[in-house]
C-alpha cells in the first residue's frame, strides 16, 4: 500500500467534506462496529453531475453494494469502484435521517444543552456540507449508508441487520475520476439502537494504481465496462 496521504478518525454525528483526485483510495473503518458513514459525491468541475443510486443498483443487477460494485454518476461516468470489502453489505436505499426521526427514536437533544455530544442527524449535516460549495438542499442525492445493511423480514418490513456489525470492518474506494465527496456519521434511519448510537468510524487516504483493463470492477457486469469508457473519453477530451 502506498503511503497514507491523511488519516483520521471520525465520532458520531460528525460531517465533513473533501475532494479527491482520480487513483485516490478511501479506506473506511467501523472501528467498533455497528457504524453508519452515509456519502454523497459530486464532481468537483460541475457540481451537477452527482450521484445516482438507481442507476449504480440497476446497471448492476443488485440491492447491495460490496467488493466489484461501481458507483455511478448522473452522466453515466463512475465516479468510484469497490476494490475491497469485508463488511459485505452497503444501503444506498434507505436515505438519511433527519431531526424528526432522531428525536422521535433518541429525543432531542441540542448543540446549546449537550454540545459535542448533541443529536445531530444525517439531513442537516449534508446541508451544512453543501453550502460550503454553493448548493441546497435541492443537491441532495439518494446516498449511500456504508456499513448498514438492511433486510425485508416476512411481514415485508425493511429494517437495519444487526448481525452484520463487525467490529474492524472495511470498505475502500478507488475513484476514477475527481471527486468532491460529502460525508456523515448520523445514524442510519433505520437504526433500532435504544440510545443515540456513539460509533468512530476511521479513514485513511492513499494514492493507488489506475484500473486495468482486466480490472474485477470494470468487468464485473457489462454496464461498468460502458461506465470506464465514458470516464476515459472524459478525461481523454481534457474535460477534467
Amino acid at each position: 500500500m502506498s503511503a497514507i496521504i491523511h488519516s483520521d478518525t471520525i465520532k458520531s454525528g460528525k460531517h465533513w467534506s473533501l475532494s479527491v483526485r482520480r487513483n485516490t483510495r478511501l479506506r473506511l473503518t467501523d472501528i467498533e462496529g455497528g457504524a453508519n458513514v452515509a456519502m454523497l459525491f459530486y464532481n468537483p468541475q460541475n457540481l451537477t453531475e452527482r450521484y445516482n443510486a438507481p442507476d449504480t443498483l440497476k446497471c448492476q443487477h443488485t440491492f447491495r453494494l460490496t467488493t466489484g460494485h461501481c458507483l455511478y454518476s448522473d452522466m453515466g461516468r463512475i465516479f468510484c469502484s469497490i476494490v475491497s470489502d469485508t463488511h459485505g453489505w452497503h444501503d444506498t436505499v434507505c436515505g438519511n435521517s433527519n431531526k424528526v426521526i432522531v428525536a422521535r427514536k433518541w429525543g432531542e437533544a441540542s448543540y446549546q444543552t449537550h454540545r459535542n455530544d448533541w443529536h445531530q442527524n444525517g439531513f442537516d449535516s449534508f446541508l451544512v456540507e453543501l453550502a460550503k460549495y454553493g448548493m441546497k438542499r435541492r443537491d441532495l442525492a439518494a446516498n449511500v449508508n456504508w456499513f448498514s445493511k438492511v433486510a425485508v423480514d416476512e411481514a415485508g418490513v425493511i429494517g437495519i441487520d444487526p448481525s452484520a456489525a463487525r467490529p474492524g470492518a472495511t470498505v475502500e474506494l478507488r475513484f476514477e475520476m475527481d471527486t468532491l465527496i460529502l460525508f456523515h456519521t448520523c445514524p442510519h434511519p433505520l437504526d433500532p439502537a435504544p440510545e443515540y448510537p456513539r460509533k468512530t468510524v476511521r479513514f485513511e487516504l492513499f494514492e493507488g494504481p489506475a484500473a486495468m483493463n482486466d480490472d474485477a470492477c470494470r468487468l464485473s457486469a457489462p454496464e461498468n465496462g460502458r461506465g470506464f469508457e465514458n470516464n476515459r473519453i472524459f478525461h481523454a477530451c481534457g474535460c477534467h
